[in-house]
């Protein structure tokens, strides 16, 4: 296997970092607070193993009971969770394409196999989404999708689970930055299952915590796979601040939504082709010219951005939404570049 490969993070120098859909404002002031709190009490003993002090606050939240949550070392060690839980040897793990590439990986460290299904040019799924296959265990649902920022309305997620044979796991990894949540179908449905991170609308990605929202007959048993200490005392102290600062959350969004909108509309006067996004960052390609060498130029100037290149559906750009004055440094260099 290749392993996965994630966006490029310098160690020295300067960069205008837009490849990793990192928030470009810094945490709520709420969690350092946390953080250095939970550091004067010491770090001789183990962590809390679920995370009760988030998972409370969490629930509160988003109205759940606690025993709906379960904590991870970001969203990532939640997918590895549900993988190593549901899709053994030989089984089969459906995802759509082109989506969130450590899907694969996740498959392939278990010797299992994947499958994936397209996209249509108007970033739907079509009924093979939810077909009955041998040994299909556990589908895969970007919502908000990357690389695209598009969303499927909570009536297709339903359409689609209520048809899968399997586990469905929604990783609204972007949703604070969407108009909907598919929150409400784990409720109805104990088969679907939603994840998030705290990477994102909360600006931790260096802090590594997200979590699961499942019914509670389901998060007893994804228990039993999770390492025992999974989370550490500082992510969770800093983690449980986090969500617990709501107006934060909701300026930050105001914030970032409208830098996408003006990212938007300034690419378009470009030329390039943007697909509607409902994350903190755009997807865009080029009719008149390859995308590659744009990239290369911005980079040169130490402006990061993402060049992907999926087989079998093309290239583009994929542009984290940073402050206004990095977003126009960007498009001033690709103006130039152009």
């Amino acid at each position: 296997m290749s392993g996965y490969q994630s966006g490029e993070q310098p160690q020295a120098g300067k960069f205008i970092k837009l490849n990793t859909n990192e928030n470009p404002y810094p945490a709520s002031p709420a969690v350092a607070v946390a953080i250095r709190a939970a550091l004067d009490q010491g770090l001789e003993k183990y962590p809390d193993a679920m995370a009760t002090s988030f998972r409370v606050r969490a629930g509160e939240v988003l109205g759940v009971d606690p025993d709906w949550i379960l904590c991870g070392n970001g969203s990532d060690d939640i997918l590895t969770i549900l993988t190593r839980t549901f899709v053994g040897e030989n089984d089969l793990l459906r995802l759509p394409f082109p989506s969130y590439i450590l899907y694969r990986t996740l498959a392939e460290i278990q010797s299992a196999r994947f499958e994936e299904v397209r996209f249509d040019e108007n970033w739907k799924l079509s009924a093979a989404f939810s077909a009955n296959v041998d040994r299909l265990r556990l589908a895969y649902l970007p919502n908000p999708n990357s690389p695209s920022g598009t969303v499927l309305s909570p009536q297709e997620v339903q359409e689609i689970a209520d048809r899968l044979p399997c586990p469905l796991l929604i990783d609204e990894a972007y949703v604070d930055f969407a108009e909907q949540t598919c929150l409400e179908l784990v409720r109805q449905n104990p088969h679907v299952m939603v994840s998030r991170t705290l990477s994102k609308s909360y600006a931790l990605a260096g802090l590594r915590f997200g979590f699961l929202v499942a019914q509670p007959e389901l998060i007893q048993q994804l228990l039993k796979v999770k390492d025992s200490y999974n989370c550490d005392t500082l992510s969770i102290a800093g983690a449980t601040a986090a969500i617990d600062d709501q107006a934060w959350v909701r300026e930050n969004r105001t914030k970032v939504i409208a830098t996408r909108v003006r990212l938007a509309t300034a690419l378009e006067k470009l030329g390039f082709s943007v697909v509607p996004s409902q994350a903190n960052f755009v997807w865009c390609t080029h009719a008149a010219q390859p995308v590659q060498p744009l990239y290369e130029a911005l980079k040169r100037d130490r402006i990061l951005i993402r060049y992907m290149n999926y087989q079998g559906w093309g290239e583009g750009l994929r542009i984290s939404v940073g402050t206004d004055d990095q977003v126009d440094a960007c498009l001033s260099r690709l103006a130039s570049a152009m």
